[in-house]
């Protein structure tokens, strides 16, 4: 299975915060699943820690890609077919980070890891 991990997901991953789900988790350490972080979910981490509502030990430009390299996460780039799908996506959510996350698993084949309801409610396969 194809894993992209919602911004979130990715956070509590790497903090080993209770708020993953033991099936979340067992999914992201099942060794036949690739898991991706977006980079939609660097930049949303990059916005939210420069306007400081995002605390982090170090600056995400280095501690990102460190997390990603020490959990095995592969980097997931922004192609021009997952945002030219936002023009087909219903407007369920607002979150424009949320939203190309959808276009992103819906053109890549890939199952969402996400507690975020508003995410379940696309035509995209989630799993928490």
């Amino acid at each position: 299975m194809r894993v992209l991990l919602d911004t979130c997901a990715f956070l509590w991953l790497i903090s080993d915060d209770p708020k993953l789900s033991d099936k979340a988790r067992s999914l992201f350490e099942n060794p036949e699943n690739e898991v991706f972080l977006s980079s939609v979910s660097f930049w949303e981490i990059t916005v939210k820690y420069q306007i400081g509502k995002l605390p982090l030990p170090e600056s995400p430009k280095t501690y990102i890609p460190k997390q990603r390299e020490n959990h095995g996460i592969e980097s997931l780039s922004l192609g021009e077919a997952d945002i030219s799908h936002l023009l087909t996506l219903p407007k369920v959510h607002k979150d424009p980070f949320d939203r190309m996350l959808v276009c992103q698993a819906i053109e890549g084949n890939m199952t969402i890891l996400t507690p975020d309801p508003l995410i379940q409610d696309y035509p995209v396969k989630t799993e928490w």
